[in-house]
């Protein structure tokens, strides 16, 4: 890697700027289609420069810096590894186009670790217990490919009163599939300017959804190439089925040990089958009746409902 620019100094807008250079490590789960905040085509707008590139600094983002060196003194105290700052952002010479921000580097025996710190509320505790979430994976071994590390340690304080963190090593696989999408991003979409293609991530599914929100009523005629879209959602559609079946196939065999009893435990594993009772209101009957209160107390949603057909 070489320092592409240091940041001592640099005003946030001037940052974000510099970041717009390339591919850096929060981008990745973006790219990989995990990310649960952000979307393709968001990162491919700030990218070609449509819009500028914009953090909207919350509360939950200014304690996260806020807490950045708490993080790192208790990694300190509890492991006995001293986390150095390096104030630049640095670009792979392999890979021009992937750059990195780090949050602090680790000499281990002479040989140099990532270090990133993280906050996340109580809700993620179990998450956290059980490993590293899959979009601060894609981003450490961003971070690894670009700097050649072998190791990263990733420590997360988790409601304010929990720390924990996480070795986690290099891995090759990962790593390749992850320049091949970063470079395909990089060079198919952001130098041609081209409209990268939609992905499945609910931050994708949230911008569409949010852009289009009004329909003008029209109709056009789509391009050929949209064809093979319909032949796929036609075999996932057979395919989700087959699976809804097979999976109700499971629960009624499950039902069928249990019986009338309520819990069953095999190994390490539970099954239960309560009598829930449920209460609904016949809104029908209560807007033919009690129009007043139906109009008082219901509320109404709009949004756009996508047939194919």
């Amino acid at each position: 890697m070489r320092k592409l620019v240091s940041t001592i100094g640099m005003e946030r807008q001037e940052w974000l700027k510099w970041r717009t250079m390339g591919i850096g490590g929060s981008d990745a789960s973006v790219i990989a289609g995990v990310n649960p905040y952000k979307s393709i085509f968001q990162l491919w707008q700030e990218k070609t420069g449509q819009t500028e590139p914009e953090e909207k600094e919350t509360e939950y983002t200014h304690f996260g810096s806020l807490l950045e060196p708490v993080i790192k003194k208790e990694f300190t105290r509890r492991t006995g590894l001293t986390v150095r700052n390096r104030y630049a952002i640095f670009q792979s010479q392999e890979n021009p186009f992937m750059i990195a921000d780090l949050d602090g580097v680790i000499y281990e025996d002479k040989k140099l670790c990532i270090f990133e710190a993280k906050t996340a509320s109580a809700y993620k505790k179990e998450v956290w217990e059980q490993g590293v979430p899959l979009e601060y994976l894609y981003q450490i071994q961003h971070y690894m490919a670009v700097t050649g590390a072998e190791k990263t340690y990733i420590a997360a304080l988790v409601g304010g009163n929990h720390f924990l963190y996480h070795e986690v090593y290099r891995d090759e696989e990962m790593i390749r599939q992850l320049i091949q999408m970063e470079k395909d991003f990089w060079t198919n979409y952001v130098l041609t300017g081209t409209l990268p293609k939609a992905d499945g991530s609910s931050a994708t599914s949230e911008y569409l959804n949010t852009v289009y929100e009004d329909s003008n009523g029209q109709e056009i005629e789509l391009p050929s190439e949209a064809l093979p879209l319909f032949e796929q959602y036609d075999a996932l559609s057979i395919q989700l089925q087959k699976v809804k079946e097979a999976k109700e196939a499971v629960v009624n065999q499950m039902k069928g040990y249990l019986k009338d009893n309520e819990k069953g435990i095999v190994g390490n594993r539970q099954v239960t089958w309560k009598s829930v009772t449920t209460t609904s209101i016949d809104k029908k009957r209560l807007e033919k009746e009690r129009k007043d209160i139906y109009e008082e107390y219901t509320t109404s949603s709009r949004y756009r409902r996508l047939i194919v057909a």
